[in-house]
């Protein structure tokens, strides 16, 4: 029996409706799997999704073999200082956690956050428990993905070394990763030497162990290398280009993940990245 090919896709608007918008989108760009917000990705309202519209949902993306991944609000920080911005964090993940599962989705994807204060040490000191208060009695059935950043000030995850070292701090195997091709070109890393790439992230898994890598988002870049700006474009058209964004599909440790693109120009990009990943 072959194997089983990676899944390609991009992460769809689902305003309007899980099935109606989501899903009919999912299948006009070919997406062999989707990410969604369940909520506002910018405001604090915990995500929750309706029972009934949940099911059909997830009765749809059965019947496509259509795998599910959900992004969670951008405010979510587990390294924050402030304690009510932490609580917050731990509350609107945890429901994230929950609603996501009813969708029967697969992870639901974090970005690492900030100290906001540079206090690095003692905001990776906040982070097992912040974690643990998240993973609480969480759902077995979705996995949480740590998405590092793209390096701005007071990152606390971004190169392959600070998100080990991260990923250390939290102390829960249970807890993986979602690498972006933007985030790790603009932190610094060399998306496009396939010798240097492949090194460091046997380097990465040797730390935090094989099988903590769970999604890519598959970006281009419209900054240069260590810009630590997060600025995406359409695949093909950005500084990282078909060689770093062909290598980075194609390296060893990552060429089993599933692909997500991030553009607005999805139906392109979807086709883009079947191409590079696949020719």
């Amino acid at each position: 029996m072959a194997a089983k090919k990676r899944p390609i896709g991009a992460h769809v608007p689902v305003g309007g409706g899980l099935v109606k918008k989501g899903l009919a989108e999912a299948d006009a760009i070919g997406a062999e799997v989707i990410q969604i917000f369940i909520g506002s990705p910018r405001g604090w309202a915990l995500p929750k999704v309706d029972a009934s519209a949940a099911e059909k949902f997830r009765s749809e993306c059965a019947d496509r073999d259509l795998p599910v991944y959900v992004h969670a609000s951008y405010l979510i920080n587990l390294a924050s200082p402030d304690k009510d911005a932490l609580d917050k964090s731990v509350e609107h993940l945890r429901a994230a956690l929950a609603a996501s599962a009813k969708l029967g989705a697969l992870g639901v994807v974090v970005h690492a956050g900030s100290s906001k204060n540079g206090d690095r040490d003692a905001a990776l000191g906040r982070l097992g428990s912040a974690y643990a208060a998240v993973m609480e009695g969480a759902p077995d059935s979705v996995r949480l993905l740590v998405e590092p950043t793209a390096g701005a000030a007071n990152s606390m995850a971004s190169t392959f070394e600070s998100t080990a070292e991260y990923l250390d701090a939290v102390g829960i195997p249970e807890v993986g990763l979602c690498l972006d091709t933007c985030h790790l070109h603009a932190a610094g890393e060399p998306l496009a030497d396939a010798k240097a790439l492949a090194a460091s992230l046997r380097t990465l898994t040797d730390d935090i162990g094989p099988d903590r890598i769970g999604l890519v988002h598959y970006n281009d870049s419209k900054d240069a290398r260590d810009s630590r700006r997060d600025r995406h474009e359409t695949l093909g058209e950005g500084i990282l280009g078909d060689k770093g964004l062909r290598t980075a599909a194609r390296t060893p440790l990552l060429k089993h993940i599933p692909l997500v693109t991030e553009t607005d120009t999805r139906e392109h990009d979807v086709a883009y990245a079947k191409q590079l990943a696949r020719g």
